[in-house]
């Protein structure tokens, strides 16, 4: 099943997409894709209540906007270097353990809304990654366990100021929050549409030329070892996105490093997860 949400800004309602691409209001459902959801049998129940009611949902006209596939959820939590070539490029250490941060929820966006350059910003930058959605409350869980806590997977766009990431003193947090830096979508895929999470191409291109194209099984820590790691440090609640890293091909490894300007356009996708794009603006205060 994928889920989505659709509607304007701050007002949308969910639904599901078919097959055959075609997105339906599911409203009638009466409860949207949030913590209580995941955390419940939201997803049983819904499908479920699809068999009965799939015929008589409005279907969501294609010029109507895509949100981000889930309510504002408690924590994005984030992995850090966890492709070997990403770490090189980055000129840092293949680390021995997950590096985590953590990317403000107030960042999320659709994934086809624009990307906005920070106040004061010269090195903004782009990040495919897989996200993992939280279906089952985590805390202290074993690796073995860890895929039973796990409701699907999403793409997003983990866009990081370096300036304010690396240059500026203190932790990563001051680069990765800014408003519109995590478009998600367009849907959620659950688990059973995603045999295997741990093999996956993923691409991202800016203006048509594609600057990143990996797989997720050059992953140094997979989702299984993710999701358990990261349960050893904090309970993680239905519906929390972990985001588990970028491949290679990030502006700030090429040569010479390259960021995102006015007027750019990102285009990228994970197998099985579909397609975002997004142009870039000017912050205008």
């Amino acid at each position: 099943m994928k889920l989505i949400r659709f509607g304007t800004l701050g007002h949308e309602k969910p639904g599901v997409q078919l097959e055959n691409g075609a997105r339906l209001d599911v409203s009638g459902f009466g409860q949207d894709y949030d913590e209580a959801f995941f955390g419940g049998d939201g997803l049983e129940r819904l499908r479920a209540w699809l068999r009965e009611n799939q015929d008589q949902c409005p279907k969501v006209d294609d010029q109507v906007r895509w949100g981000a596939p889930l309510v504002r959820p408690s924590k994005i939590v984030c992995v850090g270097l966890n492709y070997a070539m990403h770490a090189k490029e980055s000129g840092m250490a293949i680390p021995k353990e997950p590096v985590l941060f953590f990317k403000a929820t107030s960042a999320m966006v659709g994934p086809h809304d624009d990307v906005i350059i920070p106040k004061g910003s010269k090195k903004t930058d782009w990040e495919v990654e897989l996200a993992i959605i939280i279906g089952k409350k985590a805390s202290y869980v074993t690796e073995e366990d860890a895929y039973q806590h796990i409701a699907g997977y999403v793409l997003h766009n983990d866009i990081s100021e370096r300036a304010f990431q690396i240059e500026k003193e203190g932790q990563w947090c001051k680069g990765k929050g800014c408003d519109t830096f995590a478009p998600v979508g367009p849907f959620i895929a659950t688990k059973d549409e995603i045999p295997d999470p741990n093999n996956l191409n993923l691409w991202l291109k800016v203006n048509g030329k594609t600057v990143q194209n990996s797989s997720t099984s050059d992953f140094i820590f997979n989702v299984e070892a993710v999701v358990s790691y990261i349960s050893q440090f904090m309970t993680l609640l239905p519906g929390d996105i972990i985001s588990t890293g970028t491949p290679f091909g990030v502006g700030l490894g090429l040569n010479p490093p390259t960021y995102l300007k006015p007027g750019d356009v990102m285009e990228l996708g994970i197998d099985g997860l579909g397609v975002s794009k997004q142009e870039v603006k000017a912050y205008r205060g």
